[in-house]
């Protein structure tokens, strides 16, 4: 075997140096155009380059407006002011609030066989630069959010429109009306005369009752859009409790899982009802059927990560079920579980998952049978005025990234009792919470101190609480508006029932009546805990307002 190269001699100056590159690396700002000066561009995950012939990997780095320093100074100042809780009320949420008419996704402008794809690039690069400019003049500017800016990620969601037969919008339920924006709606079925099918992920997290008024809801605004439930954690690929006595959801996976097959069935479903016999499906029925019980191990991959060499300034003339063939086209924001929903319904790992926001960065074509084919779309952060504090929540902007993590706190800690749901005490043996007292009391608890001074870090307890938050075990939800009012009528509704299939509840949970449970608290089987029915139900009533107890403080 080769010897190993032997190590050089680093300096210390030499190793702050590196450390000062990477993180100019990591968070570059590139000038903007000239209507934008007071604005910086903020790059992240941005790679080093490495030229290989692997092509730019930065041509798909996520690309977002960066706050200033005056911002960051007097948010860290608001977080020492103290928590208001919020009411019940005020979590319901208006859709159209937050996607204004005038804002809209940027569109592939028009183009012809005639065209070569110089000619094509430059004027989609053209178009792009007008968008961008309109968008700054528009009286909504100064309240949007973080949105996607690269031009090459929005070239991948215009070929997927463009080949698809059907999109599958993916959001995550409990943030479903802030991740499903109209302009798509409207664009693929109104002027492309497309089908759409909207797909409630992660409906594990979320009682049935509030999924169910997301699909009433949604339903009702937009005439001829199916909406489908789906969740990658189906109670047969959990092992122990699904939540622990304070509340925090725990969901451990098992070593080997099974298909998803209740929620690839909801999907199959949709399909067969929009293709109505014009394409064949036997042949994904037949998997689903044959796959429903088959195990298989988590690290089983068929289809890697590739990067592009050049732009996609590509050609196509979309031809409805071209071949026998139905295209599915796959399109939703960072994190909101497209990859895991695609591996899910082939039943192995296909396609690479991470945490990461924008880890799908290139448009993928996966066979799902010889008569079905998904087309995966990068993540895209749509165009809206979705508070940044949500976006960061949902998984749209990357937790290391964040600058000023308080307000996000704030924000879940008005919404959610923290101080029970963490067990912490107060660092100064106060009555009242900040959202720096949640930040350090968590520190304490879990002993996070700076390197030299020893002091409480509360900058990485914070991203520990951000973190939680994203992967579920701190448990928030946003209602549809109207849904305190009418809670008692979507409790008994018959859509509960295919809810809680989906998520693969045991056939004893499904025929406990809903009266005896809390509404806003989902049911999780845990007969080997050994609590009390009575301490049961303590704990369920704390979860369900778990923004009482500050309200009384």
């Amino acid at each position: 075997m080769p010897q190993a190269r032997r190590k050089t001699p680093f300096s210390g100056k030499a190793k702050k140096q590196q450390l000062q590159n990477k993180k100019q690396n990591k968070t570059l700002l590139l000038s903007s155009s000239s209507n934008t000066d007071n604005y910086d561009v903020l790059a992240v995950n941005y790679q080093p380059n490495r030229s290989r012939g692997r092509g730019d990997a930065n041509r798909f780095a996520l690309k977002f407006y960066r706050e200033s320093d005056e911002e960051m100074k007097i948010k860290k100042e608001e977080a020492l002011k103290g928590l208001h809780p919020v009411s019940e009320k005020e979590m319901e949420i208006n859709p159209t609030d937050f996607f204004p008419s005038e804002i809209a996704f940027p569109k592939r402008p028009p183009w012809d066989f005639k065209m070569t794809p110089a000619q094509l690039d430059a004027q989609e690069q053209k178009y792009f630069r007008e968008y961008i400019n309109e968008l700054q003049s528009s009286p909504h500017w100064k309240d949007m959010s973080y949105f996607e800016l690269n031009l090459e990620t929005w070239r991948q969601l215009w070929r997927v429109l463009e080949m698809c037969d059907v999109l599958l919008l993916i959001v995550d339920v409990r943030f479903a009306g802030m991740m499903f924006p109209p302009s798509l709606y409207e664009y693929v079925v109104n002027d492309q005369n497309k089908d759409m099918i909207l797909v409630l992920n992660k409906i594990d997290l979320v009682p049935a009752s509030v999924v169910a008024a997301w699909k009433e809801y949604l339903t009702r605004k937009c005439p001829g859009l199916r909406v489908v439930y789906f969740t990658s954690c189906p109670g047969y690929n959990l092992a122990g409790a699904s939540a622990d006595k304070a509340g925090l959801q725990v969901r451990r996976r098992k070593g080997r899982q099974r298909m998803c097959a209740e929620g690839a069935t909801k999907i199959l479903e949709a399909c067969k009802d929009i293709v109505n016999g014009e394409v064949d499906l036997s042949s994904w029925e037949k998997k689903i059927k044959e796959e429903t019980d088959v195990e298989f191990d988590d690290d089983e991959t068929e289809v890697g990560e590739t990067i592009l060499q050049k732009a996609d300034t590509t050609f196509y003339t979309h031809e409805k079920y071209k071949n026998g063939i139905l295209t599915i086209g796959c399109v939703g924001q960072p994190n909101v579980g497209k990859s895991s929903l695609m591996n899910a319904i082939m039943g192995k790992k296909v396609v690479s998952v991470s945490k990461t926001p924008g880890h799908t960065k290139h448009f993928q074509t996966i066979f799902l049978t010889s008569q079905v084919r998904l087309c995966d779309c990068p993540g895209l952060v749509f165009p809206s005025t979705v508070p940044r504090s949500i976006q960061i929540l949902m998984g749209s902007y990357p937790i290391a990234q964040l600058r000023e993590p308080y307000t996000t706190i704030r924000y879940l800690a008005e919404r959610l009792d923290l101080p029970k749901l963490l067990r912490i005490d107060h660092p100064e043996n106060d009555d009242s919470w900040s959202p720096r007292d949640i930040c350090d009391g968590w520190a304490k608890k879990r002993g996070y101190l700076t390197a030299k001074a020893a002091r409480l870090d509360t900058y990485r307890a914070a991203n520990s609480i951000l973190r939680m938050a994203l992967d579920g075990k701190i448990c928030l939800w946003l209602r549809p508006p109207g849904f305190t009012d009418s809670r008692s009528n979507f409790e008994s509704s018959d859509e509960i029932k295919y809810v809680k299939w989906v998520q693969a509840l045991t056939s004893d949970e499904q025929n406990v009546p809903d009266s005896i449970f809390d509404s806003d608290t989902e049911r999780h089987a845990d007969s080997g805990s050994g609590e009390s029915e009575s301490e049961s139900e303590e704990d369920t009533t704390a979860i369900a307002n778990k923004f009482a107890a500050l309200a009384n403080d």
